[in-house]
């Protein structure tokens, strides 16, 4: 932790001397005794982490760190405000696995459960998974949830995690989110039971409430679920039998056992040897000794073994790793005679392996509240703006970011949530004794706290100044502010909750005034009545999130923000004019918001170079001059009336991004229509060879285009793998798809469609892995020709010859597989909506 310190500081102030001449002068001789006092410790902090004496002094050392930091900040925050009106100082660019769930020992549990729920009833079921922490309760019931035959079944299938921190309003929203994309936030408690009763009382569906901690929260659970509706079937976990006992007073609770030793050994070979073959006759005994040593805890072995899969992989002679088997083997018997500790040392232990750079990563991940699912771009944009990520040749930040991302993965330390169709993990989850580990470490090195009140007194816990990073996931964030809190050395403020806090327009300047040298502000979760202006006196802030509804204008004061890589503004308003100057924003990564981007044209800069994501721009914003300041981004939005800019023979806007893997296209021209008369729509796309060439993944939403277009211009973009046609992207009631195309594409969406016909031949997306075909309710029949190297087809509000086509595919790919003898992992999956004719 001291050499991460260290080596964050000594960066700093390698900056500083280069770029920030004209805030630092007559200190540049102290900055570079400095620099070098700093490359010596940094050399010392390496030699001396792994010895247990330096302890003391490396936490000594990261204190001193921290204050030098402080005072750096401090003073160049004082410098920069004198210079406020001055223009600012043109600076230099910077450098340019999802595992499936394993079950094992629970193999007859989840035949028994599926039967259950396969059952036919008069009233509601109720069936109880309990057991212990760490038994795997979730995982069993997720791979029910998630399973082939309950998919087919279940049309409405919903996940409501509960925890230990119930509130009942949110969990109404979960389920309400399901059936609704209405935002139902400030609507009463009662009417949105009634709202839920209503949804669920005559249809056939499956909830899963994960974590479920007293009989009052089921009590409060229950109420709103239709027990005279027999098609409808609810799987509760908890660690309490009470809880069980009372959700399945007939059938009683499903206890869950611990795995024998052998069960033990089965699930540890498939978590080290699943990717690389079978266990080596060299590590067989000392494996089987660690496997017994977990003392049948499923998810004790699930991490252990990805303690010993990192060490099994690394490319060493046999008896080397062999030996740190041993090592690990002794460990657990030592961890065994103090068994009340136990998980706790294993987390311990697989923290003590975790490289360097990913340790502060993995504590980080306690700041986010219980259960919360946690979206992989926020998690490693918030990384390299804490400071985690060190650059490395040939990757971007980003890259290196989600290498440590997927790192944590392979260790078993974060649960993978959803996925995109490319099969890359979109958000994690943490396990809650993951998440304890993480947060009683990251207090003894003083990494975060959160900030609450004491449930008996009903006051704030302790004092805020010396920590470096806090976190609020309360409402009680208007009274916390309220007692104008000091925290000189605060640097992260985070704010992560289900439902947004209002906050009151006397408490608007409160952070900014509070925290005068922060660095990450993530107020997604805050909704402000006002822009909060004195935010641009934060000239250390590299990460923003802000909500503010009737937001219109960025102003320029924001361009102060010269340290600021990420961007994120949450607003209702359709268009948001940026008034602050983009281009003198050096190190800006990272701007997005939902809102259409109008770029002040005026502006001069040429900073544009580190901008990877840029979402939405306005159509009048897409000049030549600005794809040729930002030639790097990866990731584009654009929204508003496509034909003005797009379809110009002389804009080489698109043609310019040659690193754009993203595209997303909004043809949207309401605020311009007077009426729907007055809609026009897209009149054609670029030609094919106009579009960014390494293109990966393109979105048109409301373009109303021909479907010629698709043969003509889509299907010759070489390396389109994932297109997405939404809300009448394509009108027409006749599809040709023949005379191949589509080299690349593996995912297929086609959604709000008129289409009636659609013809194809089967050398036409000849790489399509998933289609999913949505609100097409015209639509006669998906051809049986599409389906050649489809693995999922994902159908919902289609007539009943098109729901017949699509089982029609999953018979033929059964009959096909079946020939073919493959392994049941790698069935064909086909996913009925409940909007489907029948």
């Amino acid at each position: 932790m001291a050499d991460a310190a260290v080596t964050f500081l000594l960066e700093k102030v390698t900056l500083v001397l280069k770029y920030y001449g004209d805030l630092i002068g007559g200190a540049e001789n102290e900055l570079q005794s400095l620099k070098s006092e700093l490359e010596s410790l940094k050399v010392a902090a390496h030699k001396s982490k792994k010895q247990k004496v330096f302890k003391h002094m490396e936490m000594q050392t990261r204190d001193v760190v921290h204050e030098v930091e402080d005072t750096l900040d401090t003073c160049l925050a004082a410098a920069a405000a004198a210079a406020e009106k001055e223009e600012q100082r043109r600076l230099a660019p910077v450098m340019t696995i999802r595992r499936d769930n394993v079950v094992v020992g629970l193999g007859e549990v989840e035949k028994t459960i599926a039967g259950y729920i396969m059952e036919q009833r008069e009233e509601l079921d109720v069936i109880s998974i309990i057991g212990m922490p760490g038994l795997g309760k979730t995982t069993l019931a997720s791979k029910i949830y998630e399973s082939d035959i309950i998919q087919s079944e279940f049309h409405i299938r919903i996940w409501v995690n509960v925890s230990q921190n119930f509130n009942k309003k949110e969990l109404l929203l979960g389920i309400l989110k399901e059936f609704s994309s209405e935002d139902l936030s400030e609507v009463s408690e009662q009417e949105l039971e009634e709202e839920v009763i209503a949804f669920l009382e005559e249809e056939m569906f499956l909830i899963v409430f994960d974590d479920v901690w007293t009989v009052e929260n089921w009590n409060a659970i229950k109420n709103v679920l239709p027990t005279s509706n027999g098609m409808g079937k609810v799987i509760i976990t908890s660690r309490k039998r009470e809880v069980g006992a009372a959700a399945s007073p007939v059938r009683g609770p499903y206890m869950l056992r611990f795995l024998t030793k052998d069960e033990s050994w089965e699930l540890l070979k498939m978590e080290v040897f699943q990717d690389v073959g079978g266990c080596p006759e060299e590590l067989e005994a000392v494996g089987q000794e660690i496997a017994a040593a977990c003392d049948g805890m499923p998810h004790t072995v699930v991490v252990i073994g990805g303690i010993l899969a990192a060490q099994y992989t690394k490319q060493r002679l046999m008896w080397m790793i062999r030996e740190d088997w041993i090592n690990v083997s002794k460990d657990m018997t030592y961890f065994l005679s103090r068994h009340e500790d136990m998980r706790v040392d294993i987390l311990a232990m697989s923290y003590d392996t975790l490289p360097d750079e990913l340790r502060e990563c993995f504590l980080y991940m306690g700041v986010f509240p219980e259960d919360h699912e946690i979206p992989a771009w926020t998690l490693t944009s918030l990384w390299i703006a804490e400071g985690f990520v060190q650059q490395k040749e040939s990757q971007t930040l980003e890259q290196t970011a989600r290498d440590y991302l997927n790192g944590l993965v392979s260790m078993n330390l974060l649960i993978v949530g959803r996925t995109n169709p490319m099969g890359e993990n979109k958000t994690f989850r943490v396990h809650d004794q993951v998440r304890a580990f993480c947060i009683s470490k990251a207090a003894e090195l003083n990494l975060f706290h959160e900030v609450k009140k004491s449930s008996n007194e009903g006051l704030f816990e302790q004092p805020i100044q010396n920590y470096r990073r806090v976190c609020f996931h309360s409402d009680d964030l208007p009274d916390f502010l309220s007692e104008k809190p000091v925290g000189k050395s605060v640097r992260s403020f985070l704010c992560f909750r289900d439902r947004s806090i209002d906050l009151e327009t006397k408490y608007i300047t409160a952070i900014p005034d509070a925290f005068g040298l922060l660095r990450v502000l993530d107020s997604k979760s805050i909704k402000f009545t006002l822009f909060p202006t004195r935010l641009v006196k934060l000239i250390h802030l590299r990460y923003v999130t802000l909500r503010v509804d009737d937001l219109k204008i960025l102003p320029e004061p924001m361009s102060q923000l010269f340290n600021l890589q990420t961007l994120v503004v949450e607003t209702k308003s359709r268009t948001l004019a940026m008034k602050a100057n983009i281009w003198r924003m050096v190190w800006l990564r990272h701007l997005k918001t939902k809102a259409a981007i109008v770029l002040d044209q005026k502006w001069e800069g040429d900073a544009g170079e580190n901008l990877q994501t840029l979402s939405t721009l306005s159509p009048e914003s897409c000049t030549e001059s600005v794809s040729n300041r930002a030639r790097n981004i990866r990731e584009l939005g654009i929204c508003g009336n496509l034909n003005e800019t797009l379809l110009d023979n002389d804009n080489k806007f698109l043609e310019n991004l040659r690193l754009l893997e993203k595209l997303k296209l909004v043809h949207d021209v309401h605020y311009e229509a007077a009426n729907d008369k007055d809609y026009k729509p897209m009149i054609r796309l670029p030609q094919h060879n106009r579009f960014p060439p390494n293109l990966k993944r393109l979105t048109l939403t409301k373009t109303s285009l021909d479907w010629r277009h698709m043969s003509t211009t889509l299907a010759m973009i070489p390396k389109l793998e994932v297109l997405k046609l939404k809300d009448n992207a394509f009108t027409g009631m006749v599809w040709t798809a023949v005379g191949g195309g589509f080299p690349s594409l593996q995912f297929l969406l086609v959604e709000d469609a008129d289409l009636v016909i659609w013809k194809a031949s089967d050398d036409h997306f000849p790489s399509l892995a998933c289609l999913s075909i949505k609100n097409c309710g015209k639509l006669i029949e998906i051809p049986m020709e599409v389906a050649k190297n489809l693995q999922k087809l994902d159908i919902d509000f289609l007539r009943r010859s098109a729901t017949d086509s699509a089982r029609n595919i999953l018979r033929r790919k059964g009959r096909d597989q079946e020939e073919q003898n493959v392994r049941w992992g790698a069935r064909f999956q086909l996913s009925v909506g409940s909007g489907c004719e029948s």
